[in-house]
């Protein structure tokens, strides 16, 4: 008999492994690259190298937690400016025996961190040294790994040390963030030594070597995460942040610790919806605003113009709510989250909603939705951790997988994740469909509606259409295009699917083709 284990991550990587036998299967493509049909694992993940990483270990045996933690480190490697160990993240996990966990490794803020640090200069949260949080993703890996992992530490971490340290192809994606952050990298000798030749950036498909990443891969696989919390790496760490004007110590990585959360749980669309609580605004704000879309007629009342409407004020009033929401260590968030996945309180906000127009910020959120930025709740505190979107996401029907979705991309991860779900399971969509269709995102404020509009590096063009913009506009939207937006990962489990012996169904694996992701599958 077959059993199931889900995991999945917000570092923009989803995991799937329906049988701990291995297999001579290969996943096979069906249209596209970014898609994988496969029948015993699989990984989509914002590169087709850690996809595949990923996939390696579950062939082996792995648990899907093994293959979290090598492909996530992967991703570190090859897709720096997205994820690695010195940032944070949630891991969203359910067994077979239907049990959940919700990993939070978010980063904290310093303990020399205060309210007012960056008055005056607002520009410093987002680069320099004081923007600089205590790191969480490599304590919260190797957690998840003690609890769960079968294979050994070092066999997980040695896939991304050898990349560093015997070099990697700049991918497309990487390369466009190179160029946007070429003056940094121009003006920093480690990052010169990284990412130029000769005084010019590193091309497309050039070889990329980061050897101090691989020698502390190194340690790390033989060390475990001592060296980094509490022992060299944590030094030299340090010491570069406070060279460079930051705030953190030795002490604040000394005292980092992974949190176990209870997982989110939902009812929408008789399916059963799990994801992170806070400090993740992700997971609460999807379900209220999915809440209040599924008491239209689905999939009627949310097609169109006028469903893209719904979709838009629905996401204002998560956003209104959302404003209430931090970390919980530090603030009573249990009322506005029971609010958030009540669908009494969606009901009452969806009475609010007239579908020929829309209003100002102040009209959402109803009574929970009264707290105009900046807002306390998230103001920064020694040890605090920030609010995040990250809305990694598992889908169950009568407690079988159904799916697992999840995105990057900062505050527009919500609208992304939200829209791939109601792609697929409400609209009907394939899972090819729902990751491809264009996207809107709204943030309440500024009070305009973002839609994409741009080329990606796979030369695919996404574009909301110019009759449903202007639909929107008349209904009083202000509209921007956006050339960019989240990068969505999604697999879906099709229990009817062609099975083989020992799986229990088909699973289609999903990565964007707006990063250039590639998934992979047995």
């Amino acid at each position: 008999m077959s059993f199931l284990r889900l995991l999945c991550t917000s570092i923009a990587f989803l995991f799937v492994l329906l049988s701990p036998a291995a297999s001579n299967i290969s996943g096979s493509t069906k249209r596209r690259r970014e898609e994988v049909i496969a029948h015993r694992g699989a990984v989509a993940t914002d590169d087709g190298r850690c996809s595949k990483i990923g996939v390696d270990v579950l062939r082996i045996g792995g648990h899907a937690v093994d293959a979290a933690v090598a492909a996530s480190l992967c991703l570190g490697v090859v897709s720096p400016a997205s994820s690695g160990i010195g940032g944070g993240a949630f891991m969203l996990l359910r067994e077979a025996n239907g049990k959940a966990q919700a990993f939070d490794m978010r980063e904290t803020a310093p303990l020399k961190a205060s309210m007012n640090m960056y008055a005056g200069n607002a520009a410093l949260k987002a680069t320099g040294a004081l923007s600089v949080a205590v790191p969480g993703e490599l304590a919260g890996l190797h957690k998840a790994w003690k609890q769960h992992g079968r294979l050994p530490w070092e066999r997980l971490v040695k896939p991304a040390e050898i990349l560093a340290r015997k070099g990697f192809k700049i991918s497309p994606y990487l390369r466009t963030q190179m160029e946007s952050s070429k003056s940094a990298i121009l003006a920093d000798k480690g990052l010169r030594q990284v990412f130029t030749s000769n005084g010019e950036l590193l091309q497309v498909g050039d070889i990329c070597y980061n050897k101090k990443l691989a020698e502390t891969l190194r340690k790390i696989s033989i060390y475990g995460t001592k060296p980094f919390y509490n022992g060299s790496i944590g030094l030299n760490l340090v010491r570069d942040i406070q060279r460079a004007g930051g705030i953190m110590t030795l002490n604040d990585l000394k005292r980092y610790e992974v949190k176990m959360r209870e997982p989110i749980s939902a009812n929408i669309l008789g399916l059963k919806v799990l994801s992170i609580p806070p400090p993740s605004s992700g997971g609460v704000s999807m379900v209220l605003a999915l809440n209040i879309l599924t008491q239209y007629a689905v999939p009627s009342g949310l097609s169109g113009s006028l469903g893209i409407h719904r979709l838009i004020e629905s996401l204002k009033h998560a956003f209104a709510v959302r404003m209430n929401l931090g970390d919980p260590e530090f603030v009573d968030v249990s009322k506005f989250v029971t609010d958030m996945i009540s669908l009494e309180f969606a009901k009452k906000l969806k009475s609010t909603i007239y579908d020929n127009m829309t209003f100002g910020p102040n009209h959402y959120g109803g009574s929970s939705g009264n707290t105009p930025p900046p807002a306390p709740p998230n103001f920064i505190r020694p040890g605090k951790k920030p609010l995040s979107s990250m809305t990694p996401t598992i889908v169950l029907k009568d407690e079988k997988l159904k799916g697992v979705v999840g995105a990057s991309g900062g505050s527009n991860i919500i609208a992304a994740t939200t829209e791939v779900f109601l792609n697929h399971f409400a609209r009907g969509l394939d899972p090819l469909s729902s990751v491809m269709a264009p996207r809107i995102y709204h943030q309440l404020i500024p009070n305009v509606v973002m839609y994409e509009n741009w080329t990606t590096v796979t030369g695919d063009h996404f574009e909301v259409s110019s009759r449903i913009r202007s639909d929107l506009q008349k209904k009083g939207h202000i509209l921007r295009g956006l050339a960019g937006g989240a990068i969505s990962q999604f697999i879906v489990h099709k229990l009817e699917g062609r099975k083989v012996k020992g799986s229990s169904g088909e699973l289609v694996a999903v990565s964007d083709p707006r990063k250039g992701g590639i998934p992979a599958g047995f």
